[in-house]
């Protein structure tokens, strides 16, 4: 049984779920049975990150080079996500989750839109975790609306080039009001970002695991969260 000090927890974890479409091969099943299953998981870690909790907890669901899959995979992904918005605001809203999307909603279907917005606004008083959904987001294309936001507030005279810090530019990043991540999982053995939170990461902790993202219990999750305790953080200190 994994023993956690409550005092060590994470305040952000960041998890790339990696592995759905491996899980479905391996069993001679098509791809969206795996994504079917990825969802089942991710259901099981937000239940846990709230138990324990964690207070906030972001998860790459979609990223902007996923839209080059083929069509039947994106709309069984389209579809997922439809039933996932609808089905889990009441349960949201029951544990006190903030839920929150990053990326480019504005890619998605109206209707999807409309429901991120609605789970957005009707849980925006949740005070037990924050939920992030990284939906067609990727880290490059963030920092350069960054760049391009601030270029916008100098070229009107309300910022100073020389005024721009890393704190100042952090705040014109989709998670401007977020801490940043303390620990990133990636499961399935892969070992890479992949375009996920590139500028947030400089002093995140990252676990890799094995564990293709449907097999993922919440054993293993915190497993990565035994092991992140065990790391000394010095952020370039002695």
């Amino acid at each position: 049984m994994v023993e956690l000090d409550p005092q060590r927890l994470p305040r952000h974890v960041a998890i790339i779920m990696d592995g759905n479409g491996r899980w479905a091969r391996r069993r001679g099943l098509p791809r969206f049975c795996g994504h079917r299953e990825g969802v089942k998981t991710a259901r099981r870690i937000i239940t846990k990150a709230c138990e324990i909790p964690i207070p906030v907890l972001t998860l790459y669901a979609f990223s902007r080079e996923n839209w080059e899959r083929p069509p039947e995979e994106i709309a069984v992904l389209m579809e997922l996500l439809r039933a996932y918005l609808r089905e889990e605001l009441p349960t949201m809203l029951e544990r006190g989750i903030r839920f929150r999307v990053i990326g480019e909603r504005e890619r998605f279907p109206e209707d999807i839109q409309e429901w991120i917005a609605r789970c957005e606004r009707e849980t925006a008083e949740g005070t037990r975790m924050t939920l992030v959904l990284a939906l067609s987001y990727g880290a490059r294309a963030e920092i350069a609306r960054a760049a391009r936001l601030l270029a916008e507030e100098v070229s009107v005279g309300r910022l100073c080039p020389q005024d721009i810090t890393p704190e100042v530019f952090s705040r014109y990043l989709y998670t401007a009001d977020l801490p940043d991540p303390d620990l990133l999982i990636r499961t399935s053995g892969e070992q890479r970002l992949s375009n996920f939170l590139l500028y947030q990461c400089a002093y995140t902790e990252f676990y890799f695991t094995p564990v293709l993202w449907p097999d993922f219990t919440e054993e293993e999750f915190l497993k990565a969260l035994e092991e992140y305790q065990r790391r000394e953080r010095r952020f370039g200190r002695v």
